[in-house]
């Protein structure tokens, strides 16, 4: 395979304040192509096999951000729109990754990309797991479950929770992590359609309730009779300001996410604020990144794979979607984040070329 000189990849061209446009005369993507420059000592060429879709990433390009008030440097108006994604070496001035190796690194919405190798990690097979678990239950998302769940919301067995999300990539691991891992005594899932609530269910939530349902507020109040001591929000919004009657005295809310507000130029005021100083809730936001910088990431992915290897935790093609797609249709695949159009992760496979690693 001859090294590529030159790689397309979709640049931020107008930072949205609602949901990004794909075909307008103003698009908030653009597909260029650009010029690779020679690899420098300690850097690798990759191509890109499979990227990560995250609802993170939206608040990356908001319009309106502050960037004193994110957690990273938001996506600059012209730049590659930042994506993790599963990668194969194809050439290498680092010695610890030569070509063929297969490894987890962000080369963003691009076919081809020069990373520094200290900021990739190699993957090491798991028998009977397919490698794109790594981007999810095995990667950030998984990871994101964890921590939220046992370290933030510090959930047990004597604990009923709920997730909202629950069919989703950090959702569906939560439920299982407090059912199966951590033993919670009751596990009820939020999720978008009676199918999914079905799947919720298989994965080990005692119930999960449709949302989308006209009965769902009552439907709520039915299955959090006699309240419930931990909520894990993935949503925000209404169903966050819901949940805060549904919480028992000295509650624990870990907010993960606020995927409803997201597309929103004026998002969701929480009403029942209220409700957090009766009950002594104690509301905590995380990010995974602060687990990952104490060293815990690699011991907590330990877990889980042992977790799933004895049969306590399912990692199978229903925690994913992957959608196949060549590079013009990247953008596109990530929208359906906000469809609703997956259950567990949603993962693109990059289409076009020769690799080892897809063979």
């Amino acid at each position: 395979m001859s090294i590529p000189t030159s790689t397309r990849q979709w640049i931020l061209q107008n930072k949205p304040t609602d949901l990004p446009v794909l075909s307008s005369p103003d698009p908030t993507f653009e597909l260029v192509t650009i010029q690779l420059p020679p690899l420098a000592d300690n850097e690798v060429l990759v191509k890109t096999l499979y990227l990560s879709n995250d609802p993170a990433q939206r608040g990356w390009i908001s319009k309106d951000v502050d960037p004193d008030r994110l957690y990273v440097k938001p996506v600059d108006q012209g730049a590659c729109m930042r994506a993790r994604g599963i990668c194969e070496v194809i050439d290498s001035k680092a010695s610890k990754l030569p070509k063929g190796t297969v490894i987890t690194g962000s080369p963003g919405w691009a076919e081809h990309a020069i990373l520094r190798a200290t900021s990739c990690n190699p993957i090491e097979e798991v028998p009977g797991l397919a490698m794109t678990h790594f981007l999810g239950a095995l990667g950030l998302t998984g990871l994101t479950a964890y921590y939220g769940i046992k370290e933030i919301a510090r959930a047990g067995p004597e604990d009923s929770i709920v997730v909202s999300g629950a069919a989703g990539a950090t959702g569906s691991m939560v439920v299982q992590i407090a059912k199966k891992m951590l033993g919670c005594k009751r596990v009820i899932g939020m999720a978008g359609s009676d199918e999914k609530c079905r799947w919720v269910e298989s994965l080990g939530a005692d119930a999960c309730l449709n949302y989308k349902n006209e009965t769902f507020k009552d439907d709520l109040i039915k299955a959090t009779e006699g309240y419930v001591e931990v909520y894990f929000d993935n949503v925000g919004g209404e169903i966050l300001d819901l949940m805060l009657q549904r919480m028992a005295k000295h509650g624990r809310v870990a907010v993960c996410g606020g995927i409803s507000n997201y597309n929103q130029s004026v998002p969701y005021g929480v009403k029942n604020i209220f409700e957090v100083i009766s009950m002594r809730l104690e509301i905590k936001g995380f990010i995974f990144f602060d687990f990952v910088r104490q060293g815990k990431g690699p011991a907590a992915v330990q877990e889980l794979v042992d977790a799933f290897q004895a049969g306590k935790i399912t990692l199978g093609d229903q925690n994913e979607t992957v959608v196949g797609s060549d590079i013009e249709h990247v953008p596109e695949t990530w929208m359906k984040l906000f469809e609703g159009g997956n259950s567990g992760k949603l993962i693109t496979k990059l289409e076009g070329g020769e690799s080892l690693a897809q063979k």
